[in-house]
């Protein structure tokens, strides 16, 4: 894992900047696919999976892990939006910012006008980018209420959006919160968790695309509940227990912010 990482670190430094879009999107496939491949993670996708380079296209989806970025980015060649914290991780935060990664200061509302308007030039330009909503990170037994403000960009944009969703399972087929990264958790007891189990899984199922700024879904509001609505009812197969189904509402609730 070591050993890969420096060579993504290397790709990044010597080789990246001259790449064309094309030769990008499928760098970053590649080493995010040998990665899983090294935590012995399979991957399987269902639905609606764009092309591997999709143009002028929103991913949004459901945030358990720093693994997430992974399992998207093995499929799609897409641009991240990230807490501006991330950018001064050590190492990581290089990495993520040498590949394209766009920082946005959560706590600052009028943030997300500056980050709107920078998503719907990359997008306009042909880019696809990649948000999580939900604005932090959960066990994957919960679905957060959806920040619409960073929607807004599709509007502007034109934008195809498509929801996403993730889920994690262990060998036996069953849900497993090893990878998740909520509340307390560091990257590295994230980390200790995947390395104990003997396999994982990891899905995406890549739901319906929405046409924004179309009918029905001209604004950011309504481009939130209708992508929130379709993770809920995918996450719903997943969960163990009655009382966990409970927590993912058919009417998804959408936040203003």
């Amino acid at each position: 894992m070591g050993l890969h990482f420096f060579r993504g670190f290397c790709i990044l430094a010597l080789r990246y900047p001259g790449f064309s879009r094309e030769q990008k999107s499928l760098a970053t496939r590649t080493w995010s696919r040998h990665l899983l491949t090294v935590l012995a993670i399979e991957l399987r996708t269902s639905g609606n999976p764009p092309e591997p380079d999709p143009r002028n296209t929103l991913l949004v989806s459901n945030h358990i892990s720093w693994l997430d970025i992974i399992a998207l980015a093995s499929c799609s060649g897409t641009r991240f939006i990230a807490k501006k914290e991330i950018h001064h991780w050590p190492f990581i935060g290089w990495m993520a910012h040498r590949g394209g990664t766009l920082f946005i200061d959560r706590t600052n509302r009028r943030d997300a006008s500056r980050v709107n308007q920078q998503m719907a030039d990359a997008l306009r330009s042909g880019d696809c980018l990649t948000v999580f909503p939900e604005g932090t990170t959960s066990t994957g037994l919960a679905l957060l209420p959806f920040k619409s403000s960073l929607f807004e960009s599709a509007v502007l944009a034109d934008s195809t959006v498509q929801p996403v969703t993730i889920r994690y399972l262990n060998e036996h087929g069953q849900h497993t919160s090893a990878p998740s990264y909520a509340g307390q958790t560091t990257v590295w007891q994230s980390l200790g968790r995947l390395l104990r189990l003997r396999k994982m899984v990891v899905e995406l199922h890549y739901g319906a695309p929405l046409h924004a700024g179309h009918e029905p879904y001209l604004t950011r509001f309504e481009l939130a509940e209708a992508a929130r609505h379709q993770i809920a009812h995918e996450l719903k197969p997943v969960l163990d227990k009655p009382d966990t189904v409970a927590k993912i509402s058919v009417c998804p609730p959408v936040a203003a912010q």
